[in-house]
């Protein structure tokens, strides 16, 4: 039976899905979330025919053990610097759009873009100089042959930071546009590249990095090519500390720490399965696979689709209907999160045998991943409560907020990881992650509720501050 595709709804029920995808927010964001969802299934894929064919090539050995390591800070980076840089911009960016007009939006994002250019430069040849410092640390099990191998990895991947980094930050503008499409199908263009250089360079596992910075620099172009026909200039500029970008300086710092502190419970996770028996850090990376891939379509439909929409109705002082949405939102991820988390627990072991057990990875290496993955998928509906929330946080420019949550999270992670490995080896990993988004998702909640009462009552009685003169 054939499945119908979002484009294939429309076209044959065009009055039914034109009713309940416009009109009220909550419906432009269930399409804008269908939408998202949907292409970036399209691009995961791709990336799962890379992985099912790095796990082929490489199983659980040494090399792509070097490899993972090798690519973790560049993929931290990415994550922290142009990650924090998108979410401290967009609120701002949007409210100087809707408020000043595009020329002011416009000159936010060149002065911006400029301040981010330096910064990603800058933490690239930061990661790479010092990579002999922290790589030892963070591989304690790793040889000296095989610390090498991970060293010359690292500076092949390296450019990956700039140009990821880059890419993402065009791509949350278009966001901004609400142009969700080309931002969700673009991540196919790398692992498709990935996986035409490994077919090409079969005996090396240079041929990973080289795949995946060739791809970010073409999804870099591809995006920089949408803006410009979008009329918006990627020419970065200075035009001095003006408001608006003093206030993406004054969130930019909060949110950053609290991405490093996130990014830190990966660290510390990599790290610990390192000084675990071989083939400890592979078990834990292939465990995650599955339960990635749902929450980073998911998270990203989720994450991208809300917070224009979050930011549009804090502008206006819509309250009752940033209450309503998040509500809603919250009990469409539970009910559909759920489901997904009774699959992949109780049927682990024939996922990752249908998957992966194929070439080097044996049948005893899919009992161990199984039991991973069963762990994981457990943090999967307070993970994405967490994206929901959060980015209402950032909406709120509360970005404190975050950071308390992200230092709560890396806190509870650690006790729980080296409590959890004693008992259960490094599937206690797992389920410590698990453990402590549930302890976040609680926290970020009670917070943001907090918040929207107090905006709520603030409001409130500035309109009958502004009313008080016209009635006497």
């Amino acid at each position: 039976m054939p499945t119908l595709t979002v484009s294939k709804v429309e076209k044959r029920y065009p009055g039914l899905w034109t009713k309940f995808t416009t009109g009220s927010t909550n419906r432009r964001v269930f399409r804008a979330v269908v939408t998202i969802a949907t292409l970036a299934s399209v691009a995961k894929l791709a990336a799962v025919a890379k992985e099912l064919l790095v796990a082929r090539r490489f199983g659980t050995g040494s090399t792509i053990e070097a490899f993972l390591v090798a690519i973790l800070i560049p993929l931290l980076a990415v994550n922290i610097v142009s990650g924090s840089f998108n979410i401290a911009l967009i609120p701002t960016y949007i409210s100087a759009r809707e408020k000043d007009g595009r020329e002011a939006a416009q000159r936010l994002l060149s002065g911006a873009s400029l301040w981010s250019l330096l910064l990603l430069i800058l933490v690239t040849v930061t990661i790479v100089v010092t990579g002999r410092l922290y790589l030892p640390w963070i591989a304690s099990g790793f040889n000296q042959r095989k610390l090498d191998l991970t060293f010359q990895l690292l500076w092949v991947v390296s450019p990956l930071v700039v140009l990821s980094g880059v890419a993402n930050i065009w791509g949350a503008v278009l966001n901004a546009g609400e142009r969700f499409a080309l931002v969700a199908l673009a991540p196919v263009i790398t692992p498709t590249i990935t996986v035409i250089v490994l077919l090409i360079k079969r005996d090396t596992i240079f041929a990973l990095p080289v795949g995946l910075v060739i791809g970010a620099g073409l999804e870099m172009i591809v995006l920089g090519i949408a803006l410009k026909l979008r009329g918006i200039s990627l020419r970065p500029r200075w035009h001095g500390f003006e408001p608006n970008l003093r206030q993406v300086g004054q969130q930019f710092g909060p949110r950053m720490g609290a991405n490093l502190l996130r990014s830190g419970s990966i660290v510390v996770d990599r790290s610990l399965a390192a000084m675990l028996p071989p083939g400890s850090v592979a078990t834990l990376n292939y465990g995650n696979r599955v339960t990635v891939t749902v929450l980073s379509v998911a998270g990203a439909a989720l994450g991208s689709a809300i917070a224009p929409y979050y930011s549009k109705m804090i502008a206006r002082e819509d309250w009752h209907g940033v209450r309503h949405t998040l509500k809603r939102y919250l009990v469409l991820m539970l009910v559909g999160s759920i489901p997904i988390v009774i699959v992949l627990f109780v049927v682990a072991a024939p996922i990752i045998q249908v998957l992966f057990q194929r070439g080097s990875f044996q049948a005893r290496d899919t009992e161990l991943v199984a039991h991973v993955q069963a762990l994981y998928a457990l943090q999967i509906p307070f993970y994405l409560g967490n994206i929901l929330i959060s980015r209402l946080l950032f909406s709120l420019l509360a970005s404190r907020v975050t950071l308390w949550a992200a230092a709560i999270n890396l806190t509870l992670n650690i006790v729980l990881d080296v409590l959890f490995i004693r008992v259960m080896g490094v599937a206690g990993i797992a389920l410590a992650t698990s453990c402590a988004s549930l302890v976040t998702f609680c926290f970020v909640a009670y917070h943001s509720v907090r918040l929207l009462r107090e905006n709520a009552r603030n409001s409130a009685q500035s309109r009958k501050t502004q009313l008080a003169p016209t009635e006497s």
